[in-house]
Order: C-alpha cells, then sequence, then structure tokens
C-alpha cells in the first residue's frame, strides 16, 4: 500500500472516529483530524449522515449523532461572510461601550458592496447623531476588543424567554425580528465581556482576536426594514480583511474606484445627468452620452443582423393581466410599479395596467400574431426595450441601479433540436462584445437547489432538459463555468456573465436562460414536420444587461476616457490664435466629412489652457494649428496619453482616425 493511501485511510479513519464522538464540540473533532487546520479554523462545516447541511456551525457546536465536520478556514469559500458579520458584532459591542443605551438593528455581512463589507444600524438613545469624527473612536475600541480576544458566545433559550430579554434591554426592533422569524428556540450571540447580545442564527468566529484588519468607512441613513415609514436609524459601514496587506490592498482600489466614479465623470463629461423634477434612478442622456450609447447600439445592430435576429418595438404599458399569466406579478411584486386603473377615465369597465418590468411577454406576443411552422424557427426578437422597476429612492445609485432602464434584450424561440446551436449563438455573441470591450469575463450556470423545488415552475423533465442544454452548449465552446446551485430564475436555468474591469471589480452584466414555462403559460405553439403542434423553447438572452448599468461600468472601467471608436469628440482642432480659426474650421468641415467626430476650439485663450482643457475633457486626439501647419496643409497631433507625436497632413490623420475606428482599438 502506498504512503498516500496510507495518509488518506488514516483521515477517514480519523473522520469515521470524529464522528462518533457524539457531544464533542467541532473544534475538539477538528483537532483530532489535524491540528493545524484546527488552529486556522473560524467555523465548521457540517454534515449530516454524509450530506453537507447549507449553513456552517461555530467551533463550540455540540456533535450529534451520525454527524461529522470540516474545518472553515480563511481560504474556504464560506469563510468571508462569517468573518465580517462576527466583525459587525464587534462595531455594535464598540458602539454599545461607548454609547450606552444605543438601539440595535441589523447588521450583515457585505460581499460584493462598494460601500463595504459589513454594516450596522443604530438608533442613538440620547438623539445624537454619529459624525465622521466618531468613527476612529469606535474604530480604536474595536480594536480594543480584539486584543483581549473576547470569546464569541451562543446563547439557546426559549422564545418568551428571549422576547422578555430584549424587552427588559429596551430593544424593541430585535423583539419585533424574534416575534417575525424566531422558533421555538431563539439562537442570541454575546461578545464576553461586553454589554452586546444579538438575537442571530450565526455562525461566529471563536474570539475577536481572530480578527485581524478591520476599518470603518462611512455613515449613511437608513430606515427600520428599509421602510421609510418605519424608524430613522444610522448606518455605519466598515470592512474586514484576514490580513493588513488585503486591507491596505482593497483601500487602494477603493481609492482608485473613486477617482473613477461614474457619477461624478458623467457630470464632468457632460455625459448624464438626473433631475429632482423628474425623480430618483430616471435617467437624462445628454448629448455626449446619447451620442456614445447610439455608437454602442451601432456596434450591437451591425453584429445582430449578421447573427439572424429582427428587431422588435414594445409598448411601455400593459394590462397587469400579461404579468399575472407570464408569473411576474406573483414573483416581482416588490419590484412593479402600482397599478394603474382606467376606471375613473370614462372606460366601460375598470382595467388594470402596469408598466412594463421586462420585455418577454411582449415578445411571446409577437410569436402569437401569427400561426409558425418549424420551416419559421428559430424566430430571434431583438429589442432595446425601456423597462421600469421600482426601486427604493435609498438604493438607487447612479446609472448602475435605476428605476428606468433599458434593456439589450432578445427572445429566441425554437425547437428542442435547434436549442444547443442557439445557446452557442449566444456565447458567441457575448464574446465577441466583451472582447471588443476589453473586458475578461468568467461564466456560471446557475441551476435550481437540488432537493428544493416548491420556488419553481416547471417538470422536473424540462428543467433537466433545460440544464443540459446549456451544460452541453458551454462543454462543446469550451467555456470554463462554475455552477451555483440554487441561483437559477424561477422559470429556468441560466448563464450568468461576470466582466473583470481594469481595477479587478466583477460586474454581473450578461445572461442566457432557457425557459419551458413561459410558451407553456401563454399556450404558444408552432407546427412540426408531422403537422402537429408543438410547444418551442424560449430563450431569454441579454449581452449588456442594461444601457444604463453597462454605461456606468464602461465609464469606470475606462475611468472616462473612451477609445477613439467610441469617444464623443474624436479629435479637437486648436488654432494657436484667432489668426487661424478659418483654418481650424476648414480642417473641422474635411474631417467631419469624411465621418468622423471632430471639434475646432475657436476660443480666445493661450493654447495652453486650450490643451489642457481638452485633456481634462479625455479628449483622444488634439490637433494643433499654426502658421507652419496652416501653410503646409498640416496638423501637429497631440496624443492624449502619448503626447506629441508630429506633424501629419489632414488627410494621413483622417486614415489613421479610420483605422483606429474600424479595428475598434481600445489605445490610440
Amino acid at each position: 500500500m502506498s504512503e498516500i493511501q496510507n495518509q488518506s485511510n488514516q483521515a477517514s479513519s480519523q473522520a469515521a472516529g470524529a464522528q462518533a464522538v457524539v457531544g464533542a464540540s467541532a473544534l475538539e473533532l477538528l483537532k483530532q483530524q489535524d491540528r493545524e487546520s484546527a488552529k486556522k479554523a473560524l467555523a465548521a462545516r457540517l454534515f449530516r449522515n454524509g450530506v453537507q447541511q447549507e449553513e456552517p456551525v461555530d467551533l463550540s457546536y455540540q456533535i450529534g449523532e451520525g454527524e461529522r465536520v470540516e474545518p472553515v478556514t480563511p481560504e474556504s469559500p464560506e469563510a468571508l461572510e462569517v468573518y465580517r458579520h462576527s466583525t459587525a458584532h464587534l462595531l455594535a459591542a464598540a458602539v454599545l461601550d461607548l454609547f450606552p443605551g444605543a438601539k440595535l438593528g441589523i447588521g450583515p455581512a457585505l460581499l460584493d458592496d462598494p460601500k463595504g463589507g459589513f454594516y450596522y444600524d443604530f438608533v442613538r438613545e440620547d438623539g445624537g447623531r454619529f459624525t465622521p469624527e466618531d468613527l476612529p473612536k469606535i474604530e480604536k475600541k474595536m480594536r480594543d476588543l480584539m486584543k483581549r480576544n473576547l470569546e464569541y458566545r451562543r446563547i439557546q433559550m426559549p422564545k418568551a424567554e428571549a422576547e422578555k430579554k430584549f424587552a427588559e434591554m429596551a430593544e424593541p426592533l430585535k423583539c419585533e425580528l424574534i416575534k417575525e422569524k424566531a422558533g421555538e428556540i431563539v439562537s442570541c450571540y454575546t461578545i464576553e465581556g461586553t454589554p452586546f447580545v444579538d438575537f442571530c442564527l450565526g455562525p461566529h468566529i471563536p474570539s475577536t482576536g481572530k480578527i485581524k484588519a478591520i476599518k470603518l468607512l462611512s455613515i449613511a441613513g437608513a430606515h427600520w426594514k428599509g421602510d421609510e415609514k418605519r424608524e430613522q436609524m444610522q448606518r455605519i459601514y466598515g470592512t474586514s480583511f484576514f490580513s493588513q496587506e488585503e486591507l491596505d490592498a482593497w483601500i487602494k482600489q477603493k481609492e482608485e474606484a473613486e477617482k473613477r466614479d461614474h457619477r461624478r465623470l458623467g457630470q464632468e463629461l457632460d455625459l448624464f445627468s438626473f433631475s429632482d423634477a423628474i425623480g430618483p434612478g430616471l435617467v437624462l442622456w445628454h448629448p455626449n452620452g446619447a451620442l456614445i450609447r447610439k455608437v454602442i447600439e451601432q456596434f450591437l445592430n451591425d453584429k445582430l443582423y449578421q447573427s439572424g435576429y429582427s428587431f422588435v418595438n414594445t409598448p411601455h404599458v400593459t394590462q397587469s393581466e400579461l404579468f399575472r399569466i407570464s408569473g411576474h406579478l406573483e414573483n416581482y411584486q416588490e419590484g412593479l410599479y402600482p397599478a394603474m386603473h382606467t376606471g375613473d377615465k370614462g372606460e366601460k369597465e375598470d382595467v388594470e395596467y402596469r408598466m412594463k418590468p421586462m420585455n418577454c411577454p411582449f415578445h411571446i406576443q409577437i410569436f402569437k400574431a401569427r400561426q409558425r411552422s418549424y420551416r419559421d424557427l428559430p424566430q430571434r426578437y431583438a429589442e432595446y426595450g425601456m423597462v421600469y422597476r421600482y426601486e427604493r429612492s435609498g438604493v438607487t445609485h447612479g446609472l448602475m441601479r435605476a428605476r428606468g432602464f433599458t434593456q439589450d434584450d432578445a427572445h429566441l424561440f425554437c425547437t428542442p433540436e435547434q436549442l444547443v446551436h442557439e445557446v452557442l449563438g449566444c456565447l458567441e455573441l457575448v464574446d465577441y462584445v466583451f472582447k471588443a470591450f476589453g473586458f475578461e469575463y468568467k461564466a456560471e450556470l446557475s441551476v435550481r437547489h437540488a432537493t428544493d423545488h416548491e420556488k419553481y415552475l416547471g417538470s422536473d423533465e424540462v428543467w433537466t432538459l433545460a440544464e443540459k442544454a446549456l451544460t452541453d452548449a458551454l462543454n462543446e465552446y469550451g467555456l470554463p463555468y462554475v455552477r451555483m446551485e440554487d441561483e437559477a430564475a424561477f422559470y429556468g436555468p441560466k448563464i450568468d456573465f461576470k466582466v473583470v474591469d481594469a481595477i479587478k471589480r466583477t460586474w454581473q452584466l450578461s445572461t442566457i436562460q432557457v425557459d419551458f414555462n413561459l410558451p407553456q403559460r401563454f399556450g404558444i405553439e408552432y407546427t412540426g414536420a408531422d403537422n402537429k403542434p408543438h410547444q418551442p423553447i424560449m430563450v431569454h438572452r441579454a449581452i449588456l444587461g442594461s444601457f444604463e448599468r453597462f454605461f456606468g461600468i464602461l465609464i469606470e472601467h475606462y475611468a472616462g476616457a473612451f477609445p477613439v471608436w467610441m469617444a464623443p469628440t474624436q479629435a479637437i482642432v486648436l488654432p494657436i490664435s484667432d489668426r487661424f480659426n478659418d483654418k481650424a474650421m476648414e480642417v473641422e468641415r474635411e474631417l467631419q466629412a469624411a465621418g468622423h467626430r471632430i471639434q475646432a476650439d475657436l476660443r480666445s485663450e493661450k493654447i495652453g489652457a486650450k490643451i489642457r482643457d481638452a485633456q481634462l475633457k479625455k479628449i483622444p486626439f488634439m490637433l494643433v494649428l499654426g502658421e507652419r501647419e496652416a501653410e503646409a496643409g498640416l496638423v501637429s497631433v497631440r496624443d492624449r496619453i502619448k503626447g506629441d507625436t508630429g506633424a501629419v497632413p489632414v488627410a494621413e490623420f483622417s486614415a489613421r482616425l479610420k483605422e483606429f475606428v474600424s479595428t475598434r482599438a481600445l489605445q490610440a
């Protein structure tokens, strides 16, 4: 027997032996298996009769019959959430120590939120307000508690006892949560030696000394449960990492992200705005932003026409019945705008209308508008469709999270035999588009929960068929992917794509979703080769996701310095004095006639000031025009990045510009 086999058998024997020690703690079992891993452990994965449980457990968890554990170390995928949730508790303990009587809201971990890695909501008993000056004091107290290596202790008690305890502590919001969410036995956590006690399911790290690097970031307003009618609170954001080096790298990335913030650059570059007169989350596209958007649309149009798509347009409102049939009223009620009624408009009967939250039911109506044969399939409908979703005003975020946005939507109707080919076409389209914008990307295959199928529409048979088609297409295309359990849409499995931007942040963009359920709900059919009716398969796909969010990501990816093919002004002509304004206008007209986006700066400013302004506007090229250039028919080209590159004839510069545009070069 080999040494590796011996080690494997010893490990299996240790695990089996550990499993039998009923009543031992998870940490004790981990020490039996591997003392080094146990030292690093923050929590433990729990297996019951060989099946991994959904949530990790504390290291103090007492093992039951048929259970075993594995360590959750800083390298484990579950670790960061446990770690940051525990840091949120540490924040609350520090606040209660410094501000006695403060009332607690909730304090979750955040893994992908640019505002931070966790937060906790508070109400000050004294009516005071936290200020930025309080953050260093609170952070210092947190560090003091870290140094003391205080235990996170889980306490269980009957529900009635928990309600009484939190009522005595004057924590009405916690009492409310216990009434709503707790079972007969309530789980609470405390940090040894502090006044902090919280209603929480856990798990948590064993002690405050496990926390190595923290930073409090900001204070924001909040409302209890996100309801503007409920208690107004203050939210303290912070983050934590397993090492100071990781935290320092994150802070550096955050500073770079702030420089690239699309909201600031959008204003500086005159791309878009919002208006209080219109309402939050509703975008006004300015000429520069609208021009870039049109360039992106044309780029997509060309590719979609080549790929056999047909463009359609659909209304912004519809009768609510359409979304009742589709299931969106049932499953997305909170995200829909309130219903509009026609009963008070002189109509014969009251009809309920909705602003459309998505385009798919409309495209189904187009498919249903005429009899379809298998010879007509696939049908590929594309639309830049404006949709409306009610986001609370407190969570709207520039272009990234808006109430009205334009999806680059498409729906494909095909036969079962065509499905893999259609998904392959979508994968090729995603790859083509992302590479054109300079994005790296990764794919995730989102499937339903392995055992809990109740929240999903449709039979097991169609779900299996849909999942197999997506898997086969990914494998045939050769695209690596991660399988994501319980992340599917309610009507079918999907492939989600996340892009990596210039400062290594990831953004969810494209999606490809296979849907057997909506065709069934709406009763759409085609006539097959057997002359019998058949139900088509529907594929939902979006590449950019929405123009608004994609544009915001692009601004931050390029830091507002768009490549030549997208830039609203590709070059600006800069006469060094008013004497050369006529010549500058002549160059402007010549280049515009050649199809370029050109402006001439005819202001009576010094050439240095004009160049600085053009740099601030992030214009790719500056064409300086003085006496020598005017006499010789030249322009002195100044590259935004490289600086002066020499004088060339206008026609030569035009040809160079055309090359940049035709190849969609990401850098000049």
